[in-house]
């Protein structure tokens, strides 16, 4: 089975328990304001480019034979109606400052990729966790994954919204859920979102049915869903579903803003947290259940 990855990231310590490889799978229905992964959110193949990292060296100019590349009064310009997406300048750059987001893979490919680090996994009580984008977006590629990383031992992580209403398919070969819960509000939620709130919470519900387990992973976006009343829907969705082992409040950063310029796209950004607000937040939640929580 064929799939599109963006990158795996080896020595990985916040997806999931102990040091773990992650696969980023691209594509996700879902458009997150605050997306810190915006070029994963196309299915197909997109050129990004880093103007920080860029020395002007020109090797892109010269190998590109569509024009997609230019210097202007020093500034990096990318003409990305030229682009073909062929590679060749990720290739030539010296100072990694270009990137090809996205290749096809098979699965048993990723699986050999992935067991080179056995060791690590074995050592440290880690393993694979599949994210995104969003795994189930390609579910049979993300099947067959899991299918393999489980014929193999592995302990397997899932990172996923829950969209697309078939996570409980996957029961069998998944471990632990990360399971995004971005906005208790159903309206708010499709506003800053882009997808309906109901089916992504029925579908945590069959996975409940189904004996999954998760990590309720809930990003604070300041202005967004910093809100008294989330925290407390929170509590109250943890204590109605016993699959929820931990909350994890994942404070709001901005590496998302960088990378949505690097595809050439704008991505709204949002203030920082202060240590009050955080305090206040957990404490919000933590009266409500007992449900362990925290951030990450």
């Amino acid at each position: 089975m064929t799939g599109k990855i963006v990158r795996i990231q080896r020595f990985s310590t916040t997806n999931g328990p102990g040091l773990r490889s992650t696969v980023f799978v691209k594509g996700c229905p879902l458009t997150c304001h605050w997306c810190h992964n915006p070029e994963m959110q196309e299915s197909k193949k997109q050129l990004m480019v880093y103007p920080e990292q860029c020395k002007a060296c020109g090797f892109c100019v010269k190998t590109c034979e569509n024009g997609g590349h230019s210097f202007v009064d020093g500034k990096h310009i990318v003409d990305r109606t030229n682009c073909v997406l062929c590679g060749k300048c990720e290739q030539m750059c010296p100072h990694s400052a270009i990137e090809l987001a996205g290749q096809d893979v098979e699965a048993s490919e990723v699986l050999e990729r992935l067991l080179r680090d056995r060791p690590f996994y074995d050592s440290s009580k880690g393993g694979i966790t599949i994210s995104g984008g969003e795994p189930l977006a390609q579910f049979n590629f993300t099947k067959e994954l899991l299918q393999l990383c489980k014929a193999e031992g592995l302990h397997t992580c899932l990172d996923t919204s829950g969209w697309g209403g078939r996570a409980a398919e996957l029961v069998e070969w998944v471990d632990l859920y990360l399971w995004d819960f971005k906005e208790s509000d159903p309206e708010r939620h499709k506003y800053y979102t882009g997808v309906e709130l109901e089916p992504i919470l029925d579908s945590l519900q069959k996975m409940n049915d189904a004996g999954g387990k998760c990590l309720l992973r809930c990003p604070i976006i300041p202005g967004v869903n910093d809100r008294d009343e989330h925290l407390s829907a929170i509590a109250e969705l943890a204590n109605r579903m016993p699959c929820i082992q931990v909350i994890d409040l994942v404070p709001y950063h901005r590496l998302g803003v960088a990378k949505a310029d690097a595809i050439g796209m704008h991505q709204d950004e949002f203030s920082s947290l202060t240590q009050e607000e955080k305090d206040h937040f957990l404490s919000v939640v933590t009266a409500k259940t007992n449900t362990q929580a925290r951030w990450i």
